[in-house]
């Protein structure tokens, strides 16, 4: 029964830090190549470029957080 707990821990790890992976990868792609992308449509290089990414940091930084405090209220 102990194996069986420590690999459902195990499992629980390696899911959450998939999740989390996703979580920073996919704003940060598809918001610094919308901006790049609008940055070439309208001749603003560098600006929305910038944007997108300060922007994918914020968002990726709340879903962190809001996913940790659900994990903690869990508990």
């Amino acid at each position: 029964m102990d194996k069986e707990v420590k690999k459902s821990n195990d499992f629980s790890a390696i899911s959450l830090a998939w999740e989390l992976g996703y979580s920073i990868a996919v704003p940060l792609v598809l918001l610094a190549l919308g901006g790049r992308f609008l940055d070439k449509k309208l001749d603003t290089t560098p600006f929305l470029l910038i944007a997108g990414i300060l922007i994918s940091i914020l968002t990726s930084s709340y879903i962190v957080y809001k996913k940790t405090t659900d994990i903690m209220n869990q508990k």
